[in-house]
């Protein structure tokens, strides 16, 4: 197996502006070499004649050998994060899931070359290195974030270069945005930008709080609203991906009736707390179909744990390893009927669609 090297977590001592912090110089010292930029270059296809977009026209082109397509280069900019003396480092999966060249610079002038060691485009996380000598690094925050606590946001928004904004953890946990597959985002009111994707969310201390990856946003820019994958989740990632290429998930193969149970038929909202997950469908031949699980089954617990949302499942199912046994209790009709169901293997998720096709108003990758 490969070699990592990670820092170890770096002791709070300086608890914010609360205790007088007139400055957060020395964090932004500690940290901000190891935040790197990323310049990508992607090799995209078009059609030189509108008419090729016509299968009629296309094929005349093609009998006559008067191939349309070409080929042009798009660049595009991000942010990553060292998080290892050997040249591994954190980054967005929308920053360079499709890119052909990779170049990282770092805050000391230096300049590499990087390959990818793989992408896990579910959480919107890739690992790439490079083989440069004496690399800063940042470590990772194991111990638990609160609402409040300071942070600093590192990255190169707009490509301007590399920048600094400052502020608090504004909530945990976020998920059902839309944004990831899986999704358990720490919110934050520091501002980021495009350009900031892939980048340090770092405490006073300069331990990583997060990888930088959305906004919320109407016009572009930072409305006081960005998401980032929490260190822990990014640790864990990465290593599967050095380890194994990949990530491996466990799957079920159901899917969720939508859920609009939050308010009554009159209008009013209900408060009632939500016992299990309705199944909408089943996927043919999938775990679930072939474990029992029926359409319209509610499932109320995964191996004696309670099941709360349709996000509480997908997290709980992914981390059981595939193959291995659960015991399922479904509700049907008036019964409770307790199976037993083998996990499948997470199918390959196909890259997310390019971020100029993301509707404004909504949360989308920073880039």
């Amino acid at each position: 197996p490969a070699q990592v090297t990670l820092s170890q977590e770096r002791p709070l001592t300086i608890q914010g502006k609360a205790s007088g912090v007139s400055s957060y110089a020395p964090t932004v010292k500690a940290t901000a070499p190891a935040v790197v930029n990323i310049f990508t270059t992607e090799i995209v296809k078009r059609n030189a004649h509108p008419l090729m977009n016509d299968p009629m026209f296309r094929r005349f082109f093609e009998f006559h050998g008067m191939n349309q397509d070409e080929s042009e280069p798009r660049s595009g900019l991000g942010s990553g994060v060292i998080v290892s003396k050997d040249g591994y480092i954190l980054t967005n999966n929308h920053v360079v899931g499709k890119a052909n060249e990779i170049v990282v610079a770092l805050h000391d002038g230096r300049k590499s070359k990087a390959k990818v060691i793989g992408t896990d485009p579910d959480s919107d996380l890739a690992v790439i290195k490079i083989d440069l000598k004496d690399l800063p690094t940042i470590p990772f925050k194991t111990s638990a974030n609160e609402v409040g606590d300071v942070v600093l946001a590192i990255g190169n928004p707009f490509g301007v270069g590399q920048t600094v904004t400052q502020g608090i953890i504004s909530a945990l946990g976020r998920n059902g945005l839309g944004i990831n597959t899986f999704e358990d985002f720490i919110q934050t009111d520091a501002a980021i930008n495009p350009g900031n994707s892939g980048g340090a969310l770092v405490d006073v201390a300069g331990n990583l709080v997060g990888i930088n990856t959305a906004i919320y946003s109407r016009s572009g820019g930072s409305m006081g609203i960005g998401f980032a994958i929490p260190a822990q989740l990014a640790q864990s990632v990465m290593m599967e991906i050095i380890s194994h290429g990949q990530v491996v998930r466990g799957w079920l193969g159901v899917e969720i009736k939508q859920d609009n149970s939050g308010f009554n038929e009159d209008g009013s909202i209900n408060n009632k707390v939500s016992e299990g997950v309705e199944i909408g469908g089943i996927i043919r031949g999938g775990p679930a179909a072939e474990g029992g699980i029926r359409p319209n089954d509610v499932i109320l617990s995964i191996n004696n744990q309670k099941v709360i949302s349709a996000n509480q499942l997908m997290n709980t199912i992914a981390k059981i390893k595939p193959d291995s046994k659960i015991s399922v209790v479904v509700k049907r009709g008036s019964q409770e009927v307790e199976l037993s169901v083998t996990v499948g293997k997470r199918p390959k998720t196909e890259q997310k669609q390019d971020d100029e096709e993301q509707e404004e108003d909504n949360a989308e990758p920073s880039r």
